[in-house]
């Protein structure tokens, strides 16, 4: 995909890192079994659940390499298995057995190189949801947001078990509890016990995406004696050579393509060319993953329009040119459909 010149208000966060690789689909197999399966098929044990039943009703045999929904698949009746099972997981989640990708998340030294290297990598290490990394000030902001597509049904869940991952790492990493803020994209739960037990008490429901804060003292500070080091050179040539960790989900991959386009309005068949399918074929996958371009281009607008509003403190005017509206007018229509919120109470 050529490079375009990006909007120029977006942080490098919510662009594209440089040499992906062609994205994966819901049903493309790249997931060892000796990776996520292993750690999943642990926790189905310790929960009781009888392993054959539980692999058959997933479609999936021992060994094989999985796929996203395989691994939803595997997922769904793990989600039912108590309150704290999502949080349970996600402690077991990272470092995890990823080979070179968890070996160098083990090797960082602090907090921010080891989100740098999740990000860089999420293709291996989070292949369910994508994480994005925003530098604002005093503040890092981990924003999560679809790599393919997840059933509603099931995605707080699946939300709770990637916090819970990355946090949970990076406070066994660092020896410490560190003082993180979650966000929700949802209603507060009637019971907050096992979020309080698993997260603390730093958590705030209803916002419009779901991230973690962590300041950037904290994740500056030294691990463990890490003072001064840095994942190895063989390390990194390593891991720059894995093609599968560099690799982006689908939805992913076309929001790395719309956010530096947004001013210029992009449209489904720029896109179908950038990613080299007919249009009809795009959107054949963008359904096959329950949703369509608008949908997409909608979302990426929304993500785009909070963090100018709210990170950056732009006038609705200049977000409305930057996400390629007309005029306010119609920028404010579209942000309180998608959000509920005018800009003014988003601000409020």
């Amino acid at each position: 995909m050529a490079a375009q010149a990006g909007t120029p208000m977006l942080p490098p966060g919510l662009l594209p890192a440089p040499g992906e690789a062609r994205p994966y689909q819901l049903d493309t197999p790249l997931l060892p079994w000796g990776e996520q399966g292993v750690l999943l098929a642990e926790f189905a044990r310790s929960r009781e659940l009888d392993r054959a039943d539980w692999l058959a009703a997933a479609g999936v045999r021992e060994g094989q390499l999985l796929s996203p929904r395989q691994l939803l698949a595997l997922l769904a009746p793990l989600a039912d298995c108590g309150p704290d099972a999502a949080f349970v997981l996600g402690r077991a989640w990272l470092p995890g057995h990823y080979g070179l990708a968890s070996q160098a998340l083990q090797q960082a030294a602090d907090a921010r190189e080891a989100l740098r290297l999740l990000c860089g990598h999420a293709g291996r290490l989070t292949p369910l949801l994508t994480p994005r990394l925003l530098e604002e000030g005093d503040e890092l902001l981990l924003l999560w947001t679809d790599a393919c597509g997840l059933p509603p049904a099931r995605r707080g869940f699946i939300v709770d078990l990637h916090v819970a991952a990355v946090a949970g790492m990076c406070d066994w990493l660092a020896g410490e509890r560190l003082p993180w803020a979650f966000c929700f994209n949802r209603g507060r739960p009637r019971e907050l016990a096992h979020h309080a037990v698993h997260l603390g008490a730093a958590l705030h429901f209803g916002a419009q995406a779901d991230a973690l804060r962590l300041p950037l003292a904290a994740a500056t500070r030294p691990w463990r004696g890490q003072a001064g080091a840095a994942a190895p050179p063989l390390w990194r040539q390593a891991l720059e050579a894995d093609p599968a960790g560099r690799r982006r989900g689908l939805l992913a991959a076309l929001h790395d393509w719309l956010a530096p386009r947004l001013e210029q309005a992009p449209t489904l068949d720029q896109a179908a060319a950038a990613f080299a399918v007919s249009p009809a074929t795009l959107k054949r996958h963008l359904a096959q993953h329950g949703t369509h371009f608008q949908a997409e281009l909608d979302q990426v607008r929304a993500l785009c329009a909070v963090y100018l509003l709210l990170r950056r403190g732009e006038p609705s005017q200049s977000v409305a040119r930057a996400l390629g509206f007309f005029d306010a007018a119609n920028f404010r229509r579209f942000f309180k459909r998608w959000t509920g919120l005018t800009p003014g109470a988003l601000r409020r």
